[in-house]
């Protein structure tokens, strides 16, 4: 498998480079640093030939990389957050064109985590309020990361009836409503990511929680849907696609 890598000099691609250096071909960002594979300012300027782009920069720009692999027919995996509804009208595009992944955190824990929260809405039900709290490192640029309004998606789809996010709360908001699942996002030092889907009822409390002791947990499972992704037609994937079909 060859590799494109976008964002190839921030944190995460570092990572990538540690785990996959060999099947890299190259590498672009618009910050320089000195690496062990060519490194390119733009995608227009990549000479390379590449099975799939894996791409950890930013929302920033993510129109025109998409547009540059429906042109060069590569698959794309999109590990950045951030997105507005105008690049998820993108993103399902392209999609239409060629293969492209998506999800909010490539970690295999998350995925249980994210399983196992939809199926204690469903069982637990209107009896038991639901609250997502997440917590991330200083340098963190967006709230609530990506992983969890993951959850909270997953969470919406076990109740039956239908529910509203609420992010955060402040002031005098008045006794808390049975549509609310509650968001909220804190920002503190070094701490890679950590997230808890908290079930509040009458005299106990389920929480469901995932800790990354570090990044390479999710430049391994992009990796992972890297590879399983040169596999696919063009459409849409995410964690649980693939979860799916490692457990065929």
């Amino acid at each position: 498998m060859k590799i494109i890598l976008v964002g190839a000099c921030g944190k995460m691609g570092a990572e990538v480079a540690k785990l996959a250096q060999e099947k890299i071909v190259c590498g672009v960002d618009i910050t320089p640093a000195p690496l062990s594979f060519p490194l390119y300012h733009s995608l227009n300027q990549v000479k390379e030939s590449a099975d799939v782009l894996i791409d950890f920069s930013s929302a920033d720009g993510i129109e025109e990389r998409l547009l540059w692999c429906k042109q060069k027919n590569i698959p794309a995996v999109l590990a950045a957050t951030g997105f507005t509804e105008m690049n998820v009208a993108s993103i399902r595009d392209a999609a239409k064109s060629v293969p492209v992944f998506r999800t909010g955190n490539f970690s295999l824990g998350v995925a249980i985590t994210e399983y196992l929260s939809e199926k204690a809405a469903a069982f637990l039900g209107e009896d038991f309020d639901a609250e997502i709290i997440e917590r991330h490192h200083n340098q963190k640029k967006d709230a609530p990361s990506g992983t969890a309004l993951m959850l909270a998606e997953s969470v919406k789809r076990g109740y039956s009836q239908n529910k509203r996010f609420v992010y955060g709360r402040r002031g005098m908001t008045g006794a808390r409503h049975k549509d609310e699942i509650g968001i909220h996002a804190v920002r503190g030092g070094t701490i890679v990511g950590e997230h808890e889907v908290m079930f509040a009822g009458n005299d106990e409390v389920i929480s469901i929680t995932h800790s990354a002791g570090s990044r390479k947990i999710f430049a391994s499972g992009a990796l992972r849907a890297a590879e399983w992704l040169t596999k696919q037609p063009a459409g849409l994937y995410n964690m649980h696609d693939l979860l799916s079909d490692l457990l065929r």
